[in-house]
């Protein structure tokens, strides 16, 4: 049995300085094989309320200097580095992913409190002369920064930690508490997250509540943030029907939203095939597909259509699948049996409108429980529902096109704008993509799955609004002030 290798975890909430449980609890689930591996309270309205108060009073009562809210930071760090394999196995008893992945993704997220630690240090104004204008040559104004207050964080299962990280990092950094508020399915990760930021919290003396943590159903905990006037902030990952609906219903809220995505990667005959091969198939499969910038549409040029599905199929079929404690595993579960199902009956469907399997196309049963191998489809056309939807599994769609003009076009053919990928060797056709391409990143010479966490990340059209990436998030959760000396009078 996978969880030999995982402990139980029964968790509580952080709210205002004490771990806090609820009337009702929820169970977490070990995707592979279904096993219980902890439980999570299921707050109701009135303790996020009372966690958002703490929070708003906290806001109010800190004076953690620049340089103390870095040390805080970097005392993150520093735990959740030295508890990584710990936490690693967490993520991968909740989440399903490889133990490979799992370990890489807490690598990340110290890396991103690292990185938010240094931005503290960096909320920098500007000197802005007034002599530009006829009148003011004895005027002298400045910019600053200041934060907003409350910061809410809601995540997704699919980066329990890393995505966390990513919000509360940046939130901290410029001098605003959080209440944060994990998916119900993978919360432990980011308790374990809270666990540590609330020691280091005490360790620089900030107040109780300036970091709270609450689980729970999404519409309890999101009604409740919505409601409530000392939310200042709301960054949100997740479902693009989601965003939509904080999007209608916050107000003048500050909100950062990094939805879904449909994203294309464009290969031409001038790269390496088999190279780019395993990059698609990596960028296609990685999480079991769980990604939000995953390949989902390969647009290949027509003559090396049949080479270069060759060439998936080959990439595909070195990929392990299995359990995710055991080492070597590249795919594992999906998260759900919502998930799981959502993916078989894209697949099914796409087939039965006459794509070809060249390799894959199997799932569940002896391979394991809400598992679907990497599976490389042709003669996919683009309103096949494998290409036209998200289909966060790992398939691997191919849709061959006849020119560049033809391959833009299709990229640009949903309603989705988070990232595209281009292979090519043509500067000229390189540049136009970037150009072109209606997405919020381009990158060349590698997939749309490409990210950083110091970079601005962020879509257009249904994919979202603001900027992830340490930099681009403290803007967000900071706010200018500017600042004006003029003359005096004297008695």
């Amino acid at each position: 049995m996978s969880l030999r290798k995982a402990s139980r975890l029964d968790e509580n909430d952080l709210v205002d300085g004490e771990w806090i449980d609820a009337d009702d609890r929820t169970d977490v689930i070990h995707p592979y094989d279904g096993a219980v591996v902890g439980s999570v309270p299921m707050v109701d309205a009135a303790q996020v309320e009372a966690a958002i108060d703490a929070a708003d009073r906290a806001a109010a009562a800190s004076t953690l200097s620049a340089h103390e809210r870095y040390e805080l930071l970097m005392a993150t760090a520093r735990r959740l580095e030295d508890d990584a394999e710990d936490v690693a196995r967490i993520m991968t008893s909740e989440q399903g992913k490889p133990l490979s992945e799992s370990r890489g993704e807490v690598d990340r997220a110290v890396q991103v409190l690292r990185l938010s630690a240094e931005e503290a240090k960096r909320l920098f104004g500007e000197y802005v002369p007034m002599d530009a204008q006829k009148g003011f040559d004895r005027s002298h104004c400045f910019t600053q920064r200041e934060p907003l207050g409350v910061v809410a964080a809601i995540t997704p299962f699919n980066f329990p930690l890393n995505l966390m990280a990513h919000k509360v990092g940046p939130a901290l950094a410029a001098g605003n508490a959080v209440v944060g508020k994990p998916a119900t399915n993978t919360p432990l990760s980011s308790i374990a997250l809270f666990e540590r930021l609330d020691a280091a919290a005490a360790e620089v003396g900030a107040p109780d509540g300036l970091v709270n943590l609450v689980t729970g159903s999404g519409s309890t905990v999101g009604d409740a943030i919505l409601a409530h006037e000392a939310v200042e902030a709301i960054s949100f990952t997740g479902s693009t029907a989601v965003g939509k609906y904080l999007a209608e219903n916050s107000g003048i809220t500050e909100l950062t939203l990094e939805l879904g995505g449909n994203d294309p990667t464009i290969v031409w005959e001038d790269t390496d095939l088999e190279r780019a091969a395993e990059r698609v198939v990596g960028g296609a499969c990685a999480n079991a597909g769980q990604v939000c910038n995953s390949v989902e549409r390969v647009l290949v040029h027509e003559p090396i259509a049949e080479a270069f599905t060759a060439a998936l199929s080959e990439a595909a079929a070195s990929l392990s699948v299995g359990d995710p404690f055991e080492d070597g595993t590249d795919v594992a579960a999906m998260v759900d049996d919502e998930q799981f199902e959502t993916v078989v009956d894209l697949f099914e469907a796409t087939v039965e409108a006459g794509a070809t399997v060249e390799y894959g196309g199997s799932y569940g049963g002896d391979l394991g429980e809400r598992v679907f191998e990497p599976t490389v489809l042709s003669d996919v056309t683009p309103e096949m529902p494998a290409a036209a939807a998200e289909t966060f599994g790992p398939l691997v769609p191919v849709i061959t096109v006849s020119d560049f003009d033809e391959a833009i076009a299709e990229a640009n053919n949903t309603e989705y704008g988070l990232e595209a990928g281009l292979f090519t060797q043509d500067i000229d056709r390189a540049k136009r993509a970037a150009d072109e391409i209606d997405a919020g990143g381009v990158n060349v010479n590698t997939v749309s799955g490409f990210r950083t966490d110091h970079m601005p990340y962020g879509g257009f059209k249904d994919s979202g609004v603001g900027k992830e990436g340490i930099k681009y998030a403290v803007e967000h959760f900071s706010r200018e002030k500017l600042v004006g000396f003029h003359q005096g009078f004297t008695a």
